[in-house]
Protein backbone atom coordinates (compact mmCIF):
# COMPACT_ATOMS: atom_id res chain seq x y z
CA UNK A 1 0.00 0.00 0.00
CA UNK A 2 1.65 3.34 -0.93
CA UNK A 3 1.20 6.23 1.29
CA UNK A 4 2.42 9.64 0.77
CA UNK A 5 3.35 12.35 3.47
CA UNK A 6 3.18 16.18 3.37
CA UNK A 7 6.34 18.53 3.02
CA UNK A 8 8.42 18.67 6.11
CA UNK A 9 6.52 21.22 8.03
CA UNK A 10 7.77 21.42 11.89
CA UNK A 11 6.54 23.49 14.99
CA UNK A 12 7.90 23.28 18.32
CA UNK A 13 6.37 22.49 21.18
CA UNK A 14 5.46 25.39 22.15
CA UNK A 15 3.92 26.08 18.55
CA UNK A 16 1.94 23.01 18.48
CA UNK A 17 0.02 23.95 22.01
CA UNK A 18 -0.47 27.32 20.48
CA UNK A 19 -1.84 26.44 17.35
CA UNK A 20 -4.12 23.81 18.95
CA UNK A 21 -5.19 26.88 21.33
CA UNK A 22 -6.18 28.93 18.39
CA UNK A 23 -7.84 26.18 17.20
CA UNK A 24 -9.81 25.63 19.59
CA UNK A 25 -10.80 29.86 20.49
CA UNK A 26 -14.39 30.60 19.59
CA UNK A 27 -14.16 33.27 16.36
CA UNK A 28 -11.18 31.32 14.62
CA UNK A 29 -12.37 28.83 12.17
CA UNK A 30 -10.56 26.92 9.67
CA UNK A 31 -9.93 29.67 7.13
CA UNK A 32 -9.53 31.96 9.65
CA UNK A 33 -6.70 29.36 11.54
CA UNK A 34 -5.21 29.61 7.95
CA UNK A 35 -5.64 33.29 7.20
CA UNK A 36 -4.09 34.36 10.57
CA UNK A 37 -0.78 31.97 10.18
CA UNK A 38 -0.61 33.42 6.75
CA UNK A 39 -0.23 36.99 7.93
CA UNK A 40 1.57 36.18 11.46
CA UNK A 41 4.17 33.23 10.68
CA UNK A 42 3.14 31.17 13.39
CA UNK A 43 0.52 30.15 15.64
CA UNK A 44 2.42 31.73 18.61
CA UNK A 45 2.56 35.33 16.75
CA UNK A 46 -0.99 35.18 15.86
CA UNK A 47 -2.33 33.78 19.24
CA UNK A 48 -0.64 37.13 20.56
CA UNK A 49 -2.26 38.72 18.01
CA UNK A 50 -5.51 38.12 18.38
CA UNK A 51 -7.35 39.55 21.57
CA UNK A 52 -6.24 43.04 19.62
CA UNK A 53 -7.82 42.02 16.48
CA UNK A 54 -10.91 40.77 17.72
CA UNK A 55 -11.69 44.36 19.62
CA UNK A 56 -10.64 45.63 16.65
CA UNK A 57 -13.50 43.42 14.84
CA UNK A 58 -15.68 45.27 17.37
CA UNK A 59 -15.96 42.22 19.82
CA UNK A 60 -16.56 43.22 23.13
CA UNK A 61 -16.88 40.00 25.03
CA UNK A 62 -13.51 38.58 24.24
CA UNK A 63 -13.54 34.68 24.40
CA UNK A 64 -11.44 32.86 26.94
CA UNK A 65 -8.35 31.47 25.00
CA UNK A 66 -7.58 27.98 26.48
CA UNK A 67 -4.15 28.03 28.27
CA UNK A 68 -1.03 26.20 27.19
CA UNK A 69 -1.39 23.66 30.14
CA UNK A 70 -5.29 22.81 29.54
CA UNK A 71 -3.46 21.72 25.78
CA UNK A 72 -0.93 19.82 26.90
CA UNK A 73 -3.08 17.98 29.61
CA UNK A 74 -5.09 17.00 26.63
CA UNK A 75 -2.05 15.84 24.61
CA UNK A 76 -1.09 13.91 27.53
CA UNK A 77 -4.02 11.99 28.28
CA UNK A 78 -4.89 11.26 24.46
CA UNK A 79 -1.69 9.63 24.41
CA UNK A 80 -2.07 7.46 27.10
CA UNK A 81 -5.23 6.13 25.09
CA UNK A 82 -2.80 5.82 22.14
CA UNK A 83 -3.94 8.59 20.38
CA UNK A 84 -1.86 11.60 18.74
CA UNK A 85 -3.08 15.34 17.47
CA UNK A 86 -2.46 15.67 13.82
CA UNK A 87 -1.71 19.32 13.11
CA UNK A 88 -2.22 20.62 9.30
CA UNK A 89 1.05 20.41 7.66
CA UNK A 90 2.24 17.07 9.60
CA UNK A 91 3.43 14.66 7.74
CA UNK A 92 0.79 12.45 8.70
CA UNK A 93 -2.09 14.58 8.43
CA UNK A 94 -4.16 13.21 6.07
CA UNK A 95 -3.63 13.92 2.45
CA UNK A 96 -6.36 14.52 0.79
CA UNK A 97 -8.12 16.68 3.43
CA UNK A 98 -5.49 19.01 3.03
CA UNK A 99 -6.87 19.47 -0.36
CA UNK A 100 -10.16 21.30 1.18
CA UNK A 101 -10.47 24.60 1.67
CA UNK A 102 -11.71 24.03 4.72
CA UNK A 103 -9.45 21.93 6.36
CA UNK A 104 -9.58 21.51 10.09
CA UNK A 105 -6.46 23.12 12.01
CA UNK A 106 -6.12 19.85 14.18
CA UNK A 107 -7.19 16.29 14.49
CA UNK A 108 -7.62 14.02 17.15
CA UNK A 109 -6.50 10.59 16.26
CA UNK A 110 -6.16 7.21 17.74
CA UNK A 111 -4.81 4.01 15.53
CA UNK A 112 -2.36 4.58 12.30
CA UNK A 113 -2.55 7.88 11.02
CA UNK A 114 -1.34 6.71 7.90
CA UNK A 115 -4.69 4.59 6.90
CA UNK A 116 -6.34 8.32 6.71
CA UNK A 117 -3.30 9.20 3.63
CA UNK A 118 -4.16 5.90 1.42
CA UNK A 119 -6.67 5.65 -1.07
CA UNK A 120 -9.65 5.58 0.12
CA UNK A 121 -13.82 5.56 0.12
CA UNK A 122 -16.10 6.90 1.93
CA UNK A 123 -19.59 4.01 2.39
CA UNK A 124 -22.62 5.93 3.68
CA UNK A 125 -26.15 5.27 4.53
CA UNK A 126 -29.22 5.27 6.48
CA UNK A 127 -28.92 4.41 10.21
CA UNK A 128 -32.29 2.33 9.80
CA UNK A 129 -31.02 0.60 6.80
CA UNK A 130 -32.94 -2.71 5.23
CA UNK A 131 -31.24 -6.00 5.28
CA UNK A 132 -30.44 -5.32 1.47
CA UNK A 133 -28.53 -2.38 2.07
CA UNK A 134 -26.88 -3.85 4.68
CA UNK A 135 -25.61 -6.71 2.93
CA UNK A 136 -24.68 -4.47 -0.16
CA UNK A 137 -22.75 -2.32 2.35
CA UNK A 138 -20.73 -5.37 3.44
CA UNK A 139 -20.09 -6.96 -0.09
CA UNK A 140 -18.83 -3.31 -1.34
CA UNK A 141 -16.61 -2.99 1.67
CA UNK A 142 -15.04 -6.41 1.66
CA UNK A 143 -14.33 -5.94 -2.15
CA UNK A 144 -12.91 -2.77 -1.46
CA UNK A 145 -10.56 -3.37 1.25
CA UNK A 146 -9.67 -6.70 -1.04
CA UNK A 147 -8.51 -4.32 -3.36
CA UNK A 148 -6.11 -1.88 -1.10
CA UNK A 149 -9.04 0.25 -1.02
CA UNK A 150 -9.43 2.16 2.74
CA UNK A 151 -13.32 2.09 3.94
CA UNK A 152 -14.15 5.25 5.97
CA UNK A 153 -17.26 5.43 7.04
CA UNK A 154 -19.33 7.75 10.43
CA UNK A 155 -19.21 4.65 12.82
CA UNK A 156 -23.19 5.22 12.88
CA UNK A 157 -25.85 2.13 13.03
CA UNK A 158 -26.84 0.57 9.85
CA UNK A 159 -24.85 0.81 6.78
CA UNK A 160 -21.63 2.70 8.46
CA UNK A 161 -21.85 0.46 11.16
CA UNK A 162 -21.73 -3.03 8.35
CA UNK A 163 -19.37 -0.86 6.04
CA UNK A 164 -16.84 -0.60 8.99
CA UNK A 165 -17.18 -4.15 10.24
CA UNK A 166 -16.51 -6.12 6.36
CA UNK A 167 -13.29 -3.86 5.83
CA UNK A 168 -12.25 -4.26 9.79
CA UNK A 169 -9.96 -7.91 9.47
CA UNK A 170 -7.81 -6.18 6.64
CA UNK A 171 -7.79 -3.18 8.95
CA UNK A 172 -8.47 -0.96 6.18
CA UNK A 173 -11.24 1.09 7.42
CA UNK A 174 -11.21 4.59 9.35
CA UNK A 175 -13.89 5.87 11.41
CA UNK A 176 -14.35 9.86 11.55
CA UNK A 177 -16.71 10.24 14.66
CA UNK A 178 -18.77 13.43 16.01
CA UNK A 179 -17.49 13.65 19.42
CA UNK A 180 -14.49 12.93 21.63
CA UNK A 181 -12.41 9.95 21.56
CA UNK A 182 -13.59 9.59 25.20
CA UNK A 183 -16.85 9.34 23.98
CA UNK A 184 -18.18 6.18 22.41
CA UNK A 185 -21.30 7.04 19.83
CA UNK A 186 -23.59 5.18 19.86
CA UNK A 187 -23.12 2.82 22.73
CA UNK A 188 -23.61 0.05 21.14
CA UNK A 189 -20.41 0.71 19.17
CA UNK A 190 -18.00 0.59 22.19
CA UNK A 191 -16.68 -2.87 20.63
CA UNK A 192 -16.50 -1.67 17.24
CA UNK A 193 -15.18 1.65 17.87
CA UNK A 194 -12.10 0.04 20.08
CA UNK A 195 -11.37 -2.45 17.38
CA UNK A 196 -11.31 0.08 14.85
CA UNK A 197 -8.84 2.03 17.08
CA UNK A 198 -6.98 -1.30 17.22
CA UNK A 199 -6.71 -2.06 13.39
CA UNK A 200 -7.39 1.02 11.72
CA UNK A 201 -7.96 4.61 12.43
CA UNK A 202 -10.35 6.74 14.45
CA UNK A 203 -10.51 10.71 13.94
CA UNK A 204 -12.58 13.56 15.07
CA UNK A 205 -12.14 17.28 15.60
CA UNK A 206 -13.67 17.10 18.73
CA UNK A 207 -11.61 17.19 21.62
CA UNK A 208 -11.67 15.00 24.60
CA UNK A 209 -14.76 15.12 26.30
CA UNK A 210 -16.82 16.64 24.10
CA UNK A 211 -20.34 14.73 23.86
CA UNK A 212 -21.81 14.14 20.22
CA UNK A 213 -24.83 16.75 19.54
CA UNK A 214 -26.34 17.44 16.46
CA UNK A 215 -24.23 20.42 15.54
CA UNK A 216 -20.92 18.10 15.49
CA UNK A 217 -22.04 15.84 12.72
CA UNK A 218 -21.77 17.63 9.93
CA UNK A 219 -18.58 18.15 11.04
CA UNK A 220 -17.93 14.80 11.34
CA UNK A 221 -19.30 14.66 7.63
CA UNK A 222 -17.00 16.78 5.90
CA UNK A 223 -14.34 14.09 7.01
CA UNK A 224 -15.28 11.37 5.89
CA UNK A 225 -16.29 13.66 2.24
CA UNK A 226 -12.84 14.91 2.75
CA UNK A 227 -10.78 12.37 3.24
CA UNK A 228 -11.98 9.88 0.84
CA UNK A 229 -11.31 10.03 -3.10
CA UNK A 230 -14.92 9.03 -3.52
CA UNK A 231 -18.20 8.18 -1.43
CA UNK A 232 -21.05 5.40 -2.31
CA UNK A 233 -24.42 5.96 -0.87
CA UNK A 234 -25.86 2.98 -0.24
CA UNK A 235 -29.65 4.16 1.34
CA UNK A 236 -30.41 7.52 2.12
CA UNK A 237 -33.41 9.33 3.02
CA UNK A 238 -34.12 12.51 1.10
CA UNK A 239 -32.87 15.75 3.41
CA UNK A 240 -31.11 13.33 5.79
CA UNK A 241 -27.38 13.47 7.07
CA UNK A 242 -26.18 10.95 4.56
CA UNK A 243 -26.63 13.46 1.53
CA UNK A 244 -24.66 15.95 3.41
CA UNK A 245 -21.78 13.88 3.13
CA UNK A 246 -22.44 13.30 -0.76
CA UNK A 247 -23.14 17.48 -1.32
CA UNK A 248 -19.82 18.16 0.48
CA UNK A 249 -17.90 15.56 -1.50
CA UNK A 250 -19.25 17.07 -4.79
CA UNK A 251 -17.86 20.81 -3.15
CA UNK A 252 -14.40 18.64 -3.05
CA UNK A 253 -14.64 17.43 -6.58
CA UNK A 254 -14.79 13.85 -5.51
CA UNK A 255 -16.89 10.90 -6.97
CA UNK A 256 -19.81 10.44 -5.48
CA UNK A 257 -21.90 7.11 -5.80
CA UNK A 258 -25.10 5.96 -5.32
CA UNK A 259 -26.61 2.25 -5.35
CA UNK A 260 -30.56 2.12 -7.24
CA UNK A 261 -33.54 1.45 -4.90
CA UNK A 262 -36.77 1.08 -5.05
CA UNK A 263 -38.87 4.07 -5.64
CA UNK A 264 -41.18 2.87 -3.17
CA UNK A 265 -38.54 2.61 -0.38
CA UNK A 266 -38.35 5.62 1.20
CA UNK A 267 -34.47 5.37 2.15
CA UNK A 268 -33.58 5.05 -1.25
CA UNK A 269 -35.15 7.99 -2.14
CA UNK A 270 -32.11 9.88 -1.59
CA UNK A 271 -29.83 7.82 -3.27
CA UNK A 272 -32.13 7.76 -6.17
CA UNK A 273 -32.01 11.47 -6.56
CA UNK A 274 -28.11 11.95 -6.66
CA UNK A 275 -28.30 9.07 -9.56
CA UNK A 276 -30.59 11.98 -11.49
CA UNK A 277 -28.14 14.45 -10.35
CA UNK A 278 -25.19 12.67 -11.98
CA UNK A 279 -24.38 9.92 -9.49
CA UNK A 280 -22.47 7.13 -11.01
CA UNK A 281 -25.00 4.42 -10.58
CA UNK A 282 -23.39 1.97 -8.32
CA UNK A 283 -23.93 -2.21 -8.47
CA UNK A 284 -21.17 -3.74 -7.24
CA UNK A 285 -17.10 -2.71 -7.04
CA UNK A 286 -16.31 -2.60 -10.59
CA UNK A 287 -18.84 0.28 -10.67
CA UNK A 288 -16.63 2.37 -8.07
CA UNK A 289 -13.40 1.04 -9.29
CA UNK A 290 -13.67 1.89 -12.99
CA UNK A 291 -14.12 5.54 -11.50
CA UNK A 292 -11.80 6.16 -8.81
CA UNK A 293 -8.29 7.67 -9.26
CA UNK A 294 -5.33 5.25 -9.61
CA UNK A 295 -3.00 8.03 -8.31
CA UNK A 296 -3.16 9.81 -5.21
CA UNK A 297 -2.20 13.88 -5.86
CA UNK A 298 1.29 14.90 -4.80
CA UNK A 299 1.01 16.45 -0.99
CA UNK A 300 0.29 19.75 -0.50
CA UNK A 301 1.77 22.20 1.75
CA UNK A 302 -0.47 24.19 3.89
CA UNK A 303 -1.00 27.61 2.78
CA UNK A 304 1.18 29.50 5.94
CA UNK A 305 4.08 27.71 4.59
CA UNK A 306 5.70 30.28 2.38
CA UNK A 307 7.11 28.80 -1.14
CA UNK A 308 10.19 29.88 -2.67
CA UNK A 309 9.07 32.30 -5.68
CA UNK A 310 5.39 31.34 -4.88
CA UNK A 311 2.60 33.22 -3.48
CA UNK A 312 0.77 31.72 -0.70
CA UNK A 313 -2.53 30.16 -1.90
CA UNK A 314 -5.43 29.83 0.08
CA UNK A 315 -6.93 26.57 -1.05
CA UNK A 316 -10.35 26.38 -2.79
CA UNK A 317 -11.06 30.00 -3.78
CA UNK A 318 -11.03 31.17 -6.91
CA UNK A 319 -7.39 33.02 -7.33
CA UNK A 320 -4.55 33.43 -5.34
CA UNK A 321 -3.63 35.83 -2.91
CA UNK A 322 -0.12 36.45 -1.55
CA UNK A 323 -0.12 35.61 1.71
CA UNK A 324 3.10 37.67 3.36
CA UNK A 325 2.63 41.02 2.08
CA UNK A 326 1.28 43.18 -0.35
CA UNK A 327 2.77 43.40 -3.46
CA UNK A 328 3.00 46.67 -5.69
CA UNK A 329 0.13 45.98 -8.00
CA UNK A 330 -2.18 45.85 -5.01
CA UNK A 331 -4.30 48.72 -4.79
CA UNK A 332 -5.82 49.87 -1.29
CA UNK A 333 -9.71 48.97 -1.20
CA UNK A 334 -11.39 51.12 2.21
CA UNK A 335 -12.96 48.52 4.58
CA UNK A 336 -15.92 50.43 5.35
CA UNK A 337 -17.22 50.01 1.41
CA UNK A 338 -16.38 46.37 1.74
CA UNK A 339 -18.31 45.54 4.43
CA UNK A 340 -20.94 47.57 3.27
CA UNK A 341 -21.31 45.42 0.40
CA UNK A 342 -20.47 42.06 1.96
CA UNK A 343 -22.75 42.67 5.03
CA UNK A 344 -25.74 42.42 3.00
CA UNK A 345 -24.90 39.72 1.33
CA UNK A 346 -24.99 37.54 4.35
CA UNK A 347 -27.83 35.87 6.15
CA UNK A 348 -28.43 32.71 8.28
CA UNK A 349 -28.48 30.61 5.68
CA UNK A 350 -25.38 29.76 4.61
CA UNK A 351 -23.93 30.49 1.08
CA UNK A 352 -20.51 29.50 -0.49
CA UNK A 353 -17.60 31.99 -0.20
CA UNK A 354 -17.13 31.90 -3.94
CA UNK A 355 -20.58 33.53 -4.41
CA UNK A 356 -19.65 36.03 -1.94
CA UNK A 357 -16.71 36.47 -4.12
CA UNK A 358 -18.53 37.22 -7.19
CA UNK A 359 -21.35 39.49 -6.21
CA UNK A 360 -18.75 41.91 -4.96
CA UNK A 361 -16.62 44.38 -6.94
CA UNK A 362 -13.62 43.59 -4.44
CA UNK A 363 -10.92 41.54 -4.98
CA UNK A 364 -10.88 38.56 -3.48
CA UNK A 365 -8.39 39.34 -0.93
CA UNK A 366 -10.76 42.54 0.42
CA UNK A 367 -13.56 40.09 0.81
CA UNK A 368 -11.65 37.60 2.45
CA UNK A 369 -10.29 40.12 4.66
CA UNK A 370 -13.75 41.46 5.27
CA UNK A 371 -14.91 37.90 6.00
CA UNK A 372 -12.35 37.67 8.90
CA UNK A 373 -13.10 40.22 10.53
CA UNK A 374 -16.74 39.58 10.67
CA UNK A 375 -16.15 36.19 12.20
CA UNK A 376 -13.42 37.49 14.85
CA UNK A 377 -15.83 39.65 15.74
CA UNK A 378 -18.38 36.93 16.57
CA UNK A 379 -20.86 38.09 13.12
CA UNK A 380 -20.29 35.49 11.29
CA UNK A 381 -19.40 31.58 11.02
CA UNK A 382 -17.27 29.60 8.76
CA UNK A 383 -19.11 26.32 8.17
CA UNK A 384 -18.25 23.10 6.06
CA UNK A 385 -18.11 23.07 2.76
CA UNK A 386 -16.29 26.65 2.12
CA UNK A 387 -19.84 28.67 3.12
CA UNK A 388 -20.13 31.14 5.38
CA UNK A 389 -23.66 32.14 7.34
CA UNK A 390 -24.49 35.07 9.59
CA UNK A 391 -24.42 33.84 13.74
CA UNK A 392 -28.16 33.53 15.20
CA UNK A 393 -27.34 34.98 17.95
CA UNK A 394 -24.81 37.76 17.03
CA UNK A 395 -25.50 41.19 18.81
Amino acid sequence: MTTFSAPPFRLSDQERLDAMRLARTPGVGPINFSRLLCQYGSPTAALSALPERMRHAGRVDLPVIPSANQMADEVETLRKMGGNVLIRGDANYPLMLSFIKDAPPVLFVQGDPAKLSLRSVGIVGARNASAAGIRMAESLSAELANSKICVVSGLARGIDSAAHEAALYPGLTAAAVAGGLDHVYPPENAKLQASIAERGCLVTEAPLGTVPQARHFPRRNRLIAGISLGCVVVEAALHSGTLITASLAISYDREVYAVPGSPLDPRSRGGNELLRRGATLTENVQDILSCLPSELPAPLSPPWVKQPHQPGILQGFSEPYTAWNVSAEDHWEDPDLVLSEVLPLLSMTPVTVDEVMRRCQFSVSAVLSTLTELELGGVVEFVPGGRVALQPNRK
